[in-house]
């Protein structure tokens, strides 16, 4: 896995309304965060205070990124000037891994939505050569993540079969992203249970974890505006049976309490965790004594 196989623990997605406190933390007691992720299409370029500020945190803590605009799922060609960039950025700031979205997000510019892809053999090619040149490009795999939804364009196969299709024919990595599969396996009605236990465990490299909006019990938007809720933390203790403390990130992009707050869902998952690993080890723990 490369850079991805030195993620560990319990990670905060990095946000400018707390960029001051977090570099403050992390000279101080600590961070209480295992690694950081961020936008490098936000940070790119950016000096001055926030910049200083920026290399105070990744000096200190494992950073990976998390691309928002590469359109991997689109038409256009591939902006393999912006990736070189990220490649310097990530190589700048010692980043481990990058990851982006299995859709589409511009046509003739930038849409500012990710957009869902086809669940057809036609799309896993396409996405597949892409995500390939672009691994090309960094010298190393990435990592995609399955995407929130309310619609899908055309359907082959299953959601589930769609994502392990595109990993296994560009041979990159998966961020499983939990709260989306309770999303779309709400507003599709398909077993969020189930989902998990066809990803393959070698490839995920990482998760997500984060909050939705319950529009109706059968609708629920996936917002990262919320705290995780009860549905999403059970599925992650069941992919962390399923996968293993597979390392885990904490998204929250509106609604943003004070930081202690994010810290504590943060210290949430790496207690899951623990309790897990410590559960799945127990049984072994007098093996080879009479």
């Amino acid at each position: 896995m490369s850079g991805a196989a030195a993620l560990a623990g319990a990670g905060l997605g990095l946000r400018r309304a707390f960029l001051e406190e977090a570099a403050e933390r992390a000279r101080g007691p600590g961070l209480e965060a295992d690694f950081l992720e961020l936008a490098p299409d936000n940070w790119i370029g950016v000096g001055g205070r926030q910049g200083r500020l920026l290399r105070a945190l990744t000096e200190r803590i494992p950073l990976v990124c998390h691309g928002l605009s590469l359109n991997l799922g689109g038409t256009a060609p591939l902006d393999e000037g912006f990736v070189r960039a990220v490649g310097r950025f990530m190589e700048a700031h010692g980043a481990l891994l990058y990851s982006e979205h299995l859709a589409w997000c511009a046509d003739d510019g930038q849409l500012y939505d990710l957009l869902p892809m086809p669940y057809t053999a036609e799309a896993v090619r396409h996405l597949a050569a892409r995500i390939r040149r672009v691994q090309d490009l960094l010298g190393q795999r990435i990592a995609v993540e399955n995407v929130s939804c309310y619609a899908v364009p055309a359907q082959e196969m299953d959601e589930a079969e769609f994502v392990c299709a595109v990993a296994e024919e560009a041979d990159c990595l998966l961020l499983l992203d939990v709260n989306n599969v309770h999303v779309n396996a709400v507003n599709f009605g398909f077993d969020p249970y189930a989902y998990i236990d066809r990803m393959p465990p070698e490839r995920v490299a990482y998760l997500h974890v984060a909050g939705h909006y319950v529009e109706r019990p059968d609708l629920l938007i996936d917002t990262h505006g919320a705290e995780v809720p009860d549905p999403v933390w059970g599925l992650l203790e069941h992919a962390y049976r399923r996968l293993g403390p597979v390392p885990t990130l904490l998204e929250r992009d509106f609604n943003i309490p004070p930081l202690g707050e994010l810290l504590g869902e943060v210290a949430r998952v790496r207690a899951l965790q623990a309790r897990v690993a410590g559960e799945q080890q127990a049984p072994h723990a007098g093996a080879g004594h009479g």
